[in-house]
């Protein structure tokens, strides 16, 4: 399996421009990523092991950034990751049908574009969830994760904010350090499974840590502009009916 060395200037902007929009609220940004090769026809079996690389790498510095600014709560993300992990490492694990991943994958972009047209706001009344709630949430989420390389993030990130179990910057401080640990699980099964690994990884993990390093900026001082929200979500939208119009 070879990603095609000659990726374009376009390609690999188009990636950096998306860890600068996830990782502004704390996310990984791999329905970003998986949007953008969509759009430039890479091929299925590399999308998700590549996605999955860049989330950790990207997440690992948001998540860095956000501990040191004060953000992060244990006690809420403890128990999303003790049911996430090892469902991420079962989905990792499991290799679908070129078309059935394409429809899957254009589906969780269609909810990864809902969610950057809707913005929640919460109020000062933070309760924390139920461990009969955190758990399977947690559960699926990972699953989903690890199955399609997408992460999580996009999924979790609105539940924590509609139920107010976190404020606006403590919930991007848990959904990075979801994402990344599901990301790493997602990748061990993903291993276990095959032998080979796109070439190109590296050069895709560059472009995206680069723009992680400004996103993470915004993600520490402010959130990122509704306007490029509406334009991610745009992409989402034509990148998912891509996917499943082409399965």
């Amino acid at each position: 399996m070879a990603i095609d060395s000659s990726f374009s200037f376009l390609f690999l902007s188009c990636i950096a421009v998306a860890a600068i929009l996830y990782s502004a609220v704390g996310h990984g940004g791999a329905s970003g990523y998986l949007a953008v090769m969509a759009l430039f026809g890479l091929d299925p079996a590399i999308m998700k092991p590549a996605a999955l690389t860049m989330n950790i790498f990207v997440t690992m510095l948001v998540l860095i950034r956000l501990m040191r600014a004060g953000h992060f709560n244990w006690r809420l993300f403890l128990p999303f990751i003790t049911a996430s992990v090892p469902m991420a490492f079962v989905g990792g694990a499991i290799t679908l049908d070129s078309s059935v991943y394409r429809i899957i994958v254009g589906l969780a972009l269609m909810v990864a574009m809902w969610r950057m047209l809707v913005v929640v706001e919460n109020d000062d009344r933070i309760k924390m969830p139920k461990l009969w709630v955190s758990l399977p949430v947690g559960g699926v989420l990972g699953f989903i994760s690890g199955l399609t390389g997408v992460g999580g993030g996009i999924f979790l990130n609105p539940l924590l904010v509609l139920f107010n179990w976190s404020h606006i910057r403590g919930s991007a401080a848990v959904v990075a350090a979801f994402v990344l640990v599901n990301s790493i699980a997602g990748i061990a099964g993903y291993a276990t499974t095959t032998s080979q690994w796109p070439d190109g990884i590296p050069v895709l993990v560059v472009a995206a840590f680069a723009g992680a390093i400004i996103g993470s900026e915004l993600c520490v001082r402010r959130l990122a502009p509704n306007q490029l929200r509406k334009v991610l979500a745009i992409i989402l939208a034509i990148a998912g009916t891509k996917m499943i119009v082409t399965a």
